[in-house]
Formats: structure tokens, sequence, C-alpha cells
């Protein structure tokens, strides 16, 4: 393929992203739609993420990391949902760095995490900015209908649950940033964390057999909970003690003075893209076989009771926070 410094929308198009296009639903990316067929017994769940240079991602992260975040991110909408992903649009905005190579890079991205989650483009848009970079993702998923699994059905009794770990996110920034004083393969890890996170996507069935609740932690662990509570009209308790962490963060508060301190800001970060859920207490041993068949961990960090909001515990003392998480404009 020959060098090009900057193509125009429809070279783009063409050459970077028709390769993705579903054979069918996309068109070819050569019309103005993309055309879904219904599938009988199934809700079509519809998610949207954007992600800007500076704010979500770093200047000098590659783009084909920043696609693969791009669509991780929204995975790990749907899969808090428990539904199955399918096909997406998509929106470039490209800012002046983004001459053909960074594009190539940006579509290898894409191509890479298709294969990975069986996913197929079907349609988008594609421009230049004067500003900084960002990309836009609408990503689509079916669920049997009725079987959405939102923020608001956590009942008093319930237990709190969360996936893999926490604090990897804000960390992994940090790294790269070289605000760490870990070795060299820990601060790749987290950094690694931060680029391109891990949708739980294989959890998405128990979500939607089992959870009452569920949202993703995107914002930060004690935000998206006290979204949840807020919306479940219940008080979420969080022993503090329990949240899991990586072998790399446990490293990193080890090292910290002040470990009350630490710990709020691992659970405030945000970044982390696990599933943070609700469910019965009957069902704990199930979601643990369904985690272990998936080679996941799973850690029950908290209980659901009558009140409203969220309170968080450690050293058997309550933790208030100045800010859950991150704030968006």
């Amino acid at each position: 393929m020959p060098a090009v410094d900057v193509a125009g929308e429809f070279e783009t198009i063409q050459r970077l992203f028709a390769p993705l296009a579903h054979p069918d639903w996309g068109r070819g990316l050569a019309d103005d739609v993309a055309v879904v067929p219904s599938r009988t017994g199934h809700d079509l769940v519809l998610t949207k993420d954007a992600i800007v240079e500076g704010v979500h991602f770093l200047p000098t992260d590659p783009l084909d990391t920043v696609a693969r975040k791009l669509m991780r991110v929204n995975l790990s909408d749907l899969a808090s949902k428990g539904a199955d992903p399918f096909g997406y649009l998509l929106a470039c905005h490209w800012s002046s760095r983004c001459g053909w190579p960074e594009r190539m890079a940006f579509a290898d991205g894409l191509r890479a995490d298709q294969s990975v989650f069986g996913v197929s483009l079907l349609g988008g848009d594609t421009v230049n900015t004067p500003g900084p970079a960002s990309f836009s993702m609408t990503l689509l998923g079916w669920i049997p209908t009725g079987r959405t699994v939102g923020r608001a059905g956590a009942r008093p009794g319930d237990l709190v649950f969360v996936t893999g770990s926490i604090g990897d996110g804000w960390l992994g920034l940090e790294g790269l940033q070289g605000r760490l004083s870990l070795d060299a393969g820990q601060v790749g890890a987290l950094s690694a964390h931060y680029r391109t996170p891990t949708p739980r996507i294989d959890f998405a069935l128990p979500i939607r057999g089992m959870a009452t609740a569920a949202i993703d932690v995107s914002d930060g662990l004690i935000a998206d909970l006290e979204h949840l509570a807020l919306a479940s009209g219940v008080r979420v308790e969080i022993d503090l003690e329990t949240v899991p962490l990586s072998a790399a963060a446990q490293a990193w508060f080890d090292g910290q003075a002040d470990e009350r301190a630490a710990l709020e800001k691992l659970v405030t970060g945000g970044d982390d893209y696990e599933i943070a859920f609700t469910a019965p207490a009957r069902d704990e041993a199930r979601l643990r076989r369904e985690a272990a068949l998936r080679h996941l961990r799973l850690t029950r960090i908290g209980r659901v009771t009558t009140g409203q909001g969220i309170a968080a515990g450690f050293g058997g003392r309550p933790v208030t926070f100045v800010r859950g998480g991150f704030r968006h404009g």
C-alpha cells in the first residue's frame, strides 16, 4: 500500500473501513444507511461511548490501542446488561496528527478486536478536525426479550459482587505518566489495562441469568455503585478491605504509608471496566461456579440494605469520599 500523509473521507472509508464492514448489513459502506434485520424473540440493545484525546487517552497513545479501547469500553456496557454484541457504528474525528499510518493503525486495532469479539462494522462517518482527535462508537447487541439487566433492580438482602480487580485503570494512567515506583513488568501490565481493558463479555450470560442490577465500572467503583443504588432506591454497603486488587496494584498499595487514602484512589479512579452487580445470596455458589468456568475472578464486596446511597467501611470505620469517581462534563 503506498504511503499517503493525509487521506480524504471516501479514501479512508473504502481503503480502511469497508473491509471491516458486515458483508450483508453494512452494504459495503457504499450507502447512507445500514439495514439490520430483526431477530425473533430478542431485544436490540444499543450503547454509545466517545473518547477524546487528552481526556480518555493520551496524545502519545498508539491509535491501534485507542481503537481497541473505544470498542472495549462499549463492549463493557453491553456485558453489564447481559447482552451479546454483533455490530457497531463508528465516527472518527481525525486531528492533524492522524496521517495515513495512524489511520491504518486505528483500523488495524478495530480489525484485531472484531476478530476477538465477533462484531462487524455497520457504518458511520469520518471527518477532519482542527482540535484533538476523538472517536465515537455506537455498539449494538441482542438479548432475549425482557432480559436486559438494568441499574434499578437491586433489592435489600442482595449481595454485591465485582468481577476482576479494581484500580488497575487509574494506576495504568499513573504509570504511563511516569508516576509509579514499580518494576517495569508491573507498570507494563497496568499500562496495558488502561489502554486496552478486558470487557467481561464472557460473563454476560450469568449476569442476565442471576443479576438483579448491574453496571460496568468506568467512572470508579464507588461512583458507579452509587448510580446503581440511586436507581434502585436502596443502600449499597461496601467493605473496602474486600475490594480485589491485582498483583501489581497490591504491590503499589503495600508501598503506601496511608492505606485508607491509597484505597480511596483505587476505588474512585475509574477506567476498570469490570462489572459490579447485585444478586440474591442463594445464587452466590452458582455465580462462583460460572466465574470459575471462565477463569474469572469474582469477589463479594458488600450487601444491599434498606435506605439510600452508598456506604463504605474500612477497618471497622465508615469512610466518606470527597469524590466517588470521574465526572463527565
